[in-house]
């Protein structure tokens, strides 16, 4: 069942470039509203909006990086205090820009009106990202996550019980070491995968999958594991790196005559977790040629966690397909 109880309100994360995006368009949206509000002669329209901007453009920047420094103090805080605080340095900001940049002479009322604008924006958007984060959890995030995740379930634990009985005769011991990395395997699956789990998790199951292949595939599937770079405590989606390892096997490895490798290298730079992911790749129209949902599956996932923050891109070249991973550094708890 899917939990119905609300998560407690927060601040949106004002270092996700989603979040800054969607606050600059929203900004200039109210901008834009304000200018058709005011305006008498459709004629002069195209010069407001550029006098406007003008003025609009300067302290919104301003605001979107000061919220960016302070976005970890700012979580730090309750709710109620934090939108106090943004409230304030959007008025604070909006106020010393209109006194800067503007000319001497200007009435007295204008900076405290320039200084309410800021803080009623501020407010606007805050109001807008607590009626989004409502709309999308828990039970609606919940609910495609789960499905998500069921999706990959079949095709996964279809081939391991496959993998299985195919040396339970031949090689007993190494059947019920199998079983016993499937339970373990069955365990993660079964769980509700709607939290972030560490890298070194992932790749932890992801090694258990590759030895159940390796013993329907034998030597003909070869791991080259480049990822010693990467700090096992990253955060990532659970199961994003099983399907894509799962669709690695099934159209690089399985149509191959000779023994094939897949390669996973996986490195931090700066503050962002790159995965890359390589194995054989035979043409669209050759066995085993399938359809692309688990790619999709992962993208879709990718963005219910990190909005725009991450990025799944595919290229087949040189007889190679290859998907490349980026996404935010996130520090976990290693298990």
């Amino acid at each position: 069942m899917i939990r119905q109880n609300p998560q407690p309100t927060r601040l949106p994360d004002f270092a996700n470039l989603g979040v800054m995006l969607r606050i600059l368009l929203a900004v200039n949206l109210l901008a834009l509203c304000a200018a058709l509000a005011r305006n008498a002669e459709l004629a002069l329209l195209p010069q407001e909006l550029v006098e406007l901007a003008a003025l609009v453009e300067p302290p919104l920047i301003a605001c979107v990086a000061l919220l960016y420094a302070a976005g970890k103090s700012l979580a730090r805080l309750s709710y109620g205090a934090a939108l106090a605080v943004v409230a304030a340095a959007s008025a604070l900001v909006s106020a010393l820009f209109h006194v800067l940049f503007n000319p001497p002479g200007l009435p007295l009322t204008a900076t405290p009106r320039a200084a309410l604008w800021g803080a009623a924006a501020a407010l606007a958007i805050l109001l807008y990202f607590d009626l989004r984060s409502r709309a999308f959890s828990p039970a609606v995030a919940e609910a495609r996550l789960m499905a998500l995740t069921a999706r990959i379930r079949p095709h996964f634990l279809f081939n391991s019980l496959n993998a299985v009985l195919g040396v339970i005769r031949s090689d007993p011991r190494r059947a019920e070491q199998a079983l016993e990395e499937l339970s373990d395997l069955f365990r993660v699956l079964m769980g509700e995968n709607r939290e972030l789990v560490t890298l070194g998790e992932e790749f932890a199951l992801c090694r258990q999958y590759l030895e159940l292949e390796r013993l329907r595939l034998g030597e003909r599937l070869r791991v080259d594991w480049n990822v010693d770079a990467c700090p096992p405590d990253a955060q990532v989606p659970p199961l994003m790196l099983q399907p894509l390892l799962e669709n690695a096997v099934y159209h690089g490895v399985e149509p191959s005559p000779q023994p094939a490798t897949v390669t996973i290298h996986a490195a931090r730079e700066g503050e962002e977790i790159r995965i890359a992911l390589s194995n054989p790749y035979h043409g669209e129209n050759a066995h085993h040629a399938g359809n692309r949902m688990a790619l999709d599956n992962i993208r879709e996932r990718l963005m219910l966690f990190y909005d725009l923050e991450a990025r799944l891109e595919t290229e087949a070249k040189e007889g190679l397909f290859r998907v490349a991973i980026r996404l935010p550094y996130r520090k976990g708890e290693v298990a």
